[in-house]
């Protein structure tokens, strides 16, 4: 069983900053495909970002794409997430997700892929 823990989520300005992180708790942590996604009030989860066990490989969503920036410390068994530029529409809980390997791009971007989830950590950005 792996656990995963958020934590850097808050109240920002548009416009401005925050840095989400994520720890693991997988022996094998660099193993894993790690995703960040979000959740609007009465809207479906969104896929964020994910990077996979080669830190050279990431994707992002259509929305975050140039402003947000995933990367992982394996010695740390962290994941983060850097949100720049950001606007009211990324208001969101924000999910940390993992699964043991690697798959498609498609994978990837699928909610339904990964085996396991964090809490959440709430991100809100005033207008």
């Amino acid at each position: 069983q792996v656990q995963l823990v958020e934590s850097g989520g808050g109240l920002v300005q548009a416009g401005g900053s925050l840095r989400l992180s994520c720890a693991a708790s997988a022996r094998t942590f660099s193993n894993y495909a790690m995703g960040w996604f979000r959740q609007a009030p009465g809207k479906e989860r969104e896929f964020v970002s994910a990077i996979i066990r080669s830190v050279l490989s990431t994707y992002y969503g259509d929305s975050v794409k140039g402003r947000f920036t995933t990367s992982r410390d394996n010695a740390k068994n962290t994941v983060y997430l850097q949100m720049n530029i950001l606007e009211p529409e990324d208001t969101a809980v924000y999910y940390c997700a993992a699964k043991n390997g690697g798959g498609r791009k498609s994978d990837y971007e699928s909610h339904e892929w990964y085996d396991y989830w964090g809490q959440g950590t709430q991100v809100t950005v005033s207008s």
